[in-house]
């Protein structure tokens, strides 16, 4: 019976992603490795969740620099993106992160995104983080003007009006998609 139970939870956590049904100046450093004093920890319970707003220094402390660490670590973000990144107009850019630590797509793609911002020399203060339950609720007020239904979501606001998202994946890459919106933001400025 057991074994159906975990077989049985597996098979939604592979097939399920982190849909739901219903609508609904701080730096990483690259390379340290925190002890861990959680090996084996289980990401699907509650207890290892982070809820509502945090601060990203939590990712690199145990249980989550497991994954954290090791995600960062390893994403090279393409030069030539970056190098475009660089040049554009980033005053006035905040970006609003929501996120399950429970969630395999928010382990692997936060921090790639975090990469890329820590290359950009993105300041921290200006992203803003949210811990979200399995259902894609967080304990914050307003939380459903959101109107999250995947995470990760990573929200783009250029002077506080939202000029894009990436859900759950990257259509190209984090940050070729994140030049898009920018771009697009930008081409919408000039044409005013």
């Amino acid at each position: 019976m057991r074994r159906l139970l975990i077989f049985g939870a597996l098979i939604i956590l592979l097939f399920g992603g982190c849909r739901t049904k219903k609508p609904a100046v701080e730096t990483f450093s690259a390379g340290v490795q925190p002890k861990n004093e959680y090996p084996g920890a289980k990401y699907s319970e509650p207890s290892t969740w982070l809820l509502g707003y945090f601060n990203p220094s939590q990712l690199s402390m145990p249980p989550h620099s497991e994954w954290f660490t090791k995600g960062y670590d390893e994403y090279q973000p393409d030069r030539n993106v970056m190098e475009k990144l660089m040049l554009l107009d980033k005053n006035d850019l905040t970006i609003l992160i929501v996120m399950g630590t429970w969630c395999p797509d928010s382990r692997r793609e936060v921090p790639r995104f975090m990469r890329v911002l820590y290359q950009l020399k993105f300041p921290v203060e200006n992203v803003t983080f949210i811990g979200v339950d399995n259902s894609k609720v967080a304990p914050i007020g307003d939380y459903d003007k959101f109107n999250i239904q995947r995470v990760p979501t990573f929200i783009f606001l250029k002077n506080k009006v939202e000029a894009g998202r990436i859900i759950e994946n990257p259509v190209t890459s984090l940050e070729q998609d994140m030049l898009n919106i920018l771009n697009r933001n930008e081409n919408n400025k000039n044409q005013e």
